[in-house]
Order: structure tokens, then C-alpha cells, then sequence
């Protein structure tokens, strides 16, 4: 059989698993005590070499930790897989959080299993080539009917490994996932009639991004920069900022382009234009103003076709360029947040037509001069999980509460209203060296940890990174904004004081760090 004949034999197998997931959210849905089994892969199946520029990058298998959650359900079972074993102090210290779940009972439905390689390749693609890991594994999912696939995005290898376990991916079929590059955002936003910036896309080689760029400066005569955008980029790592010359021709740009400017120092024009020709990107207008900022909003496809909103957020973005991702703020500013949450449905109601599933976000960008309005755009598509997927399903961890879609606050069973600050990047040299188990001291003796009595606190991940890295992930949450922000920077401090660490160090700080604190 070639290669073709094994794809289209692949695709037969993976749509005939798809109205399971369907059957089972249904099931849920009228039974929140379904018995069922989650399998959890959190494979970051992304082009590698872009990964490798976020420090830790191993480590972000634990993001997806929140999904212990369904363990409230006293019949689901769940099982974890990841590359390295995660220590066993950090699995107990969600587990203690589970409210109304004893520990014993969580751990007797939860199994934890890891293929022993760091490689800095995608889980995956490492499941896929141990036959005899992937026996072991249909063998512990039980009743494959009851079973479902949760993966950090889906790509090839997913659909791959959803056939080789025979439950459904609940996520985006492969298939689509041009819809979330950033020339398929850009057609996204074209067909629904949403606000996006200026530029082409779809393109291929240095001489179009040449012409892009020129044609670019024909468009907005007063343009004084462009992002230059690799289809496949996340985080922010993909993007080039170009500063247009004062001739605008081709030639002149041509030379300007080698001063593309990222936010990795790794990258280089070469190694970018290489990536460029394989994934191909897009050129568009980097839209300037007095005040800027960087909300995102996420979304939820149901198996059955239903589009509803999940969340909205201010993102707080850094590096050289200002384009990397560094945190967020939960939810997004009331001035706009409806707004772009309407606009957001328009893209869910299009996706779902087309057949998307799962979970994705929509990054917008909003502007404003001295007294004038809030002016947004749409800026990508992402259809998989994202940086503000952790923080918010920490707050459903955590509190049981729900999102009031109508107003885009989020409310705990007890009615009141909750809040945080969020980061996936707080890092210090000084953190280097800590355990989790020393992490855990901090946390108690201090009374970091979260209290369910008032439903606020401090959720820490990413926690396998701290001692080689220095750097972890936190979610402070709080009945007001103010509440989550002071949260938010005394636990940094408490953190600088037990380590002696200069704040200045903080890959979110200066100017950065005080955005956190002064952005309404």
C-alpha cells in the first residue's frame, strides 16, 4: 500500500470515529456521572525549532494538569500520558485541590504514565513509534465507546494516534487546520466581515514578501512598519517586525529586510526565510497608536455543531519586539469586551459550517488616540489550546463556577464574581534549584496555596521547570481585579524574598511587569 492509499485509509478510520465524541458529550450532558475514560496526551505538535525559543518548553506538557477536573465525576477515569515522569508531589498537589474528591478516591481513577524521552520531538510521534506502549495504552482506556482524546492541538500525528487508539480527537480534524495558519485567519476574518489589518497573505519566498511589503507601503501610504508572519508561528516566536527605509521601492526594501528584527535571538534571516518557504506566512500592516492593547477571545465547538464562547482576556505581551506572549488578565476590559466577543461568534458560527471542533482563540488588537474610541482588529486564529487555556480552567478547577456569556464575567457558585492575573513566563536565575517539594514549603508556610473557603489564591504550574529552568506558571485569583493583581505581585515579591532574587531578572517585568498592575 503507498503512502497516499495508508493517508486516505487513515482519514476513513478517523471519520468513522468521530460520532462517538458526539454520543459521549451527549451522554454527558444528561448524565454529569457518565462513566467514562479521558485520555490526555498534551503533545505540543508544533514546528520544533520554534519551540525550542521557549525556555522550558518540556515542561508545558503540565500546562494541560487543569484537566484533572474531571475527576469531580466519581466514574470518569483518566489517564495522563507525557514524555518525562512528572514528579509525584506536583500530581498530589492538584489532586489536594480537587474539592469534594478525596485523594485516594482521585488517584484510584487517575494513571499517570510517561515514555521516558526527553527528545525535542512531539509526544505524539513518540507514542506512535513504541507499538508495544500503545498496546499497553488501548489496553488501560477499557470500553474504547466510552473513551475520547485530548491533545494541546491536532496535527497529523494526532489523527495517527486517535486511529492507532481507536477513540475519537476531541479537537479540530487535521483536515482543517489551515484555518488556523495566519493566511486562513485572514480569509476567516474576510468571509465574516471582521476588522483585520491590512496585508497579504498566503505567501512563499523572500521576492513575494518583497512585493507584499512594497505593495504594502502603496496601500498605507504613512505605514512605517510590517509583521512579517509565519503561517505555523505561536507565541509570538514566528513574527519578524520589519521598519520600512524612506524609498519605499522594492530594491529598498529588499535591503531593509535583512534588519527584520524577532523576538528570539536565535533567529536569523536565513534560518527564517527557510521556515518561511516550508510553511509559508503572510505580510501585514503593524497597526500603530497612542494606547494599544492585545485582548484575545476563546472559543468552544461542540461535537454536535454549537458554538459558544469560553473566555476573554487581556494579554500582556513582551520581548524585543513585543510580540511574545508573557501573561494575562482575565476577563477582558469592559469597554470592548462585548464587542469582541460578538465578533468572535461570527468566526465560531463560520468555523463550526466548515466542521471545526474543539477549542481555539481569537487575538484581537484594540486601539485608541487621546479621547477617541476603541478601534479593534482581528488578528489570528488559533485552533488549539493557547496560553490563556491553563489560567481559566484554573479558575474552573478551582471554584465550579461558570461564564456568564451574556456579560463575559465568570461567577462562582456563590455568586460572586472572579478575577486574575495570569503568567506562564515568571522566571528569575535566583528560582533555580527549587523543588517542588521546596516550592510546596513556600506555599504552605506563607499561605500562597488557594483557599476554597473564599475561592481565591494562588495556583502555580508548569513546576517541573522551576529548578533547571527558574521559571513556573501562576494563576492569582481574586474576587475583584484589584484583588488578583495585588495577589499577583506579592506573591512575586514573597518569591524574590525567599530566593534573594533581583525582580529586575523577571522575564515579565520592567516595563512589563507593571502592566499587570496599571492595565484597567
Amino acid at each position: 500500500m503507498n503512502r497516499e492509499s495508508e493517508r486516505r485509509q487513515e482519514i476513513e478510520k478517523f471519520e468513522l470515529l468521530k460520532p462517538g465524541l458526539a454520543r459521549i458529550w451527549a451522554e454527558l450532558q444528561t448524565d454529569s456521572d457518565y462513566e467514562h475514560t479521558s485520555v490526555i496526551v498534551p503533545s505540543l505538535s508544533v514546528n520544533q525549532e520554534e519551540l525550542s525559543k521557549v525556555l522550558g518548553s518540556s515542561h508545558y506538557e503540565e500546562r494541560l494538569l487543569f484537566a484533572l477536573i474531571r475527576l469531580k465525576n466519581p466514574n470518569a477515569r483518566l489517564i495522563y500520558v507525557t514524555s518525562q515522569p512528572i514528579h509525584p508531589d506536583i500530581v498530589d498537589y492538584y489532586l489536594h485541590l480537587l474539592d469534594g474528591v478525596t485523594l485516594n478516591q482521585a488517584r484510584q481513577r487517575l494513571l499517570m504514565v510517561s515514555v521516558c524521552d526527553a527528545s525535542a520531538r512531539p509526544l505524539s510521534e513518540k507514542i506512535l513509534e513504541r507499538p508495544r506502549f500503545l498496546a499497553r495504552l488501548r489496553n488501560q482506556i477499557g470500553d474504547p465507546s466510552r473513551a475520547y482524546l485530548t491533545c494541546y492541538n491536532s496535527t497529523v500525528l494526532e489523527r495517527r494516534l486517535a486511529v492507532a487508539l481507536g477513540i475519537p480527537l476531541n479537537g479540530a480534524d487535521p483536515e482543517l487546520l489551515y484555518y488556523g495558519t495566519k493566511s486562513g485567519s485572514r480569509e476567516v476574518f474576510r468571509q465574516t466581515g471582521v476588522s483585520f489589518p491590512a496585508g497579504y497573505e498566503d505567501l512563499r519566498s523572500r521576492e513575494e514578501i518583497i512585493q507584499a511589503l512594497a505593495r504594502l507601503a502603496n496601500d498605507r501610504p504613512g505605514i512605517s512598519r510590517a509583521v512579517v508572519k509565519l503561517n505555523e508561528g505561536f507565541a509570538g516566536e514566528g513574527n519578524g517586525v520589519f521598519t520600512y527605509p524612506k524609498q519605499r521601492d522594492e530594491d529598498a526594501i529588499r535591503n531593509a529586510l535583512r534588519d527584520l528584527k524577532w523576538s528570539s535571538r536565535q533567529e536569523t534571516l536565513d534560518t527564517f526565510m527557510k521556515k518561511f518557504e516550508e510553511m509559508g506566512g503572510i505580510v501585514e500592516e503593524m497597526i500603530e497608536a497612542e494606547e494599544t492593547r492585545s485582548p484575545s477571545v476563546q472559543m468552544r465547538i461542540y461535537p454536535e455543531g454549537t458554538s459558544t464562547l469560553v473566555s476573554s482576556h487581556e494579554q500582556v505581551l513582551g520581548g524585543s519586539t513585543g510580540q511574545a506572549y508573557l501573561g494575562c488578565r482575565f476577563p477582558a476590559n469592559g469597554a470592548y469586551r462585548s464587542t469582541l466577543q460578538n465578533e468572535a461568534e461570527k468566526i465560531g458560527v463560520l468555523l463550526s459550517e466548515k466542521g471545526v471542533v474543539g477549542r481555539f482563540g481569537i487575538d484581537f488588537l484594540v486601539t485608541r488616540s487621546a479621547g477617541g474610541q476603541w478601534v479593534h482588529h482581528a488578528i489570528e486564529i488559533n485552533l488549539r489550546m493557547g496560553g490563556t487555556t491553563p489560567p481559566f480552567h484554573a479558575l474552573e478547577f478551582l471554584t465550579g463556577g461558570t461564564l456568564d456569556i451574556a456579560s463575559g464575567l465568570f461567577r462562582a457558585p456563590d455568586g460572586h464574581e472572579k478575577y486574575y492575573s495570569a503568567t506562564d513566563n515568571l522566571k528569575s536565575a535566583a528560582y533555580r534549584g527549587l523543588l517542588p517539594e521546596d516550592l510546596f514549603q513556600i506555599i504552605t508556610r506563607h499561605g500562597l496555596g488557594f483557599r476554597h473557603s473564599t475561592d481565591t489564591g494562588v495556583l502555580f504550574y508548569m513546576i517541573g521547570a522551576l529548578s533547571q529552568y527558574g521559571k513556573i506558571g501562576m494563576t492569582c485569583i481574586g474576587n475583584s481585579a484589584d484583588e488578583a493583581k495585588t495577589l499577583f505581585k506579592k506573591t512575586v515579591e514573597l518569591l524574590d524574598a525567599q530566593t534573594d532574587s533581583d525582580s529586575h531578572s523577571h522575564g515579565i517585568t520592567a516595563p512589563i511587569f507593571d502592566r499587570y498592575l496599571t492595565m484597567e
